[in-house]
């Protein structure tokens, strides 16, 4: 009986838990405080967390094969869940001020700048390719993108690359606006813009064929996502299949939420996680949503001295793919300069066009590297 009892109290967690799991146990904590105390995005950062947490509970062994989230994690290394994921957001988005004012394009094109400028970054660190093109694609500020290119690319990253994107999404409100105010002037910042035309149910409906045809036909690497997508925001528009819409926005984009939260966060194990190259992730990541924010603001400085000062500089930042987070931290900082000056609209044109850009980023990144 002595000898169960101590065969037990050996076998238990306790006694089996190293230095590394414990800090990550710590790191999962930190995050989960973050998430619900600070709001950090929490329906993402909680499933995440917990992830971590589970994954380095000693002895569980989760996610070897066999484990309880080993299976769950298959639609992660299948690439199944960041193309749900896009379904659900295609029914969120309004596509209706990237149709109105279709230069916006150019200003989401702008802000994935960093993700090229974090792929030589992290080249010239001594990652390989495939390990760049998935730091880069942190700058993209696009969770579900970065999880469906690494998890192809360099899945030994994946939880490093997942928690980074994630993390500097929620701090958008925090690490933008130093960097729109330093690139603009005060009377930049203070521009009001026209309203944007309206516009017809008939282009709405158009807009998601056209682009998925477009795209795909570009970048068939990209189909999956810009598909997605785009089938997401056709059934928003199209007015004939509210029920499908309803379950996409609702249902299907919570459970896989979950599914995708808890299985990326338990790849991040203390083996895989506490490295040197965690740190560089990180600070790449960073760099690369940086320069991202920088880029937009600069070309929407160009169009601000092409259209005669009739653009507001600040709309470029919301060329990062975090919707509809960016497009709001753009507002918020136009009516410091000026209350009542509303550009909510007109970043949201970028913003949006962010998530296609990023998404095509991935699959011309993934059709070079992918092989």
């Amino acid at each position: 009986m002595l000898e169960q009892i101590v065969n037990f109290i050996k076998s238990t967690g306790y006694l089996n838990i190293t230095i590394g799991q414990a800090l990550m146990i710590l790191v999962a904590f930190v995050l989960l405080y973050l998430a619900i105390k600070k709001e950090y995005e929490p329906l993402l950062l909680v499933p995440i967390s917990f992830g971590i947490l589970l994954a380095n509970i000693p002895l569980a062994d989760l996610m070897e094969e066999g484990g309880f989230l080993y299976w769950i994690y298959q639609g992660v290394k299948l690439d199944i869940y960041p193309p749900l994921i896009f379904l659900g957001v295609g029914v969120m988005t309004d596509f209706g001020p990237l149709i109105a004012n279709p230069k916006s394009l150019l200003l989401g094109a702008a802000a994935q700048f960093g993700i090229f400028t974090s792929f030589l970054g992290a080249s010239l660190l001594g990652f390989n390719f495939k390990e760049a093109a998935s730091i880069g694609i942190i700058g993209g500020a696009d969770g579900p993108t970065a999880i469906f290119l690494t998890s192809k690319l360099a899945p030994h990253l994946l939880g490093a690359v997942a928690i980074s994107a994630y993390s500097y999404m929620a701090l958008v409100p925090i690490i933008q606006p130093p960097i729109m105010r330093l690139f603009t002037t005060k009377k930049e910042r203070q521009v009001t813009m026209e309203q944007l035309r309206p516009v017809s149910k008939t282009e709405k409906i158009i807009f998601p064929i056209i682009v998925t045809v477009l795209a795909s036909f570009l970048v068939p690497d990209a189909t999956a996502l810009i598909g997605c997508l785009m089938l997401g925001n056709l059934f928003r528009e199209c007015g004939v299949t509210e029920r499908l819409s309803k379950t996409a926005q609702n249902e299907l984009i919570n459970i896989i939420t979950i599914f995708l939260g808890v299985t990326v966060g338990a790849t991040a194990n203390a083996e895989n996680f506490l490295r040197v190259e965690t740190i560089k992730i990180i600070i790449l990541g960073l760099a690369a949503f940086a320069v991202g924010t920088a880029a937009g603001v600069l070309l929407g400085k160009l169009m601000y001295y092409l259209s005669g000062g009739k653009v507001n500089p600040l709309v470029g930042s919301a060329g990062v793919s975090a919707v509809p987070m960016a497009a709001r931290v753009s507002q918020v900082v136009a009516q410091k300069e000026k209350p009542g000056n509303f550009i909510l609209m007109h970043a949201m044109g970028p913003n949006v066009a962010g998530v296609i850009g990023s998404a095509i980023v991935a699959g011309v990144l993934l059709s070079l590297y992918g092989g």
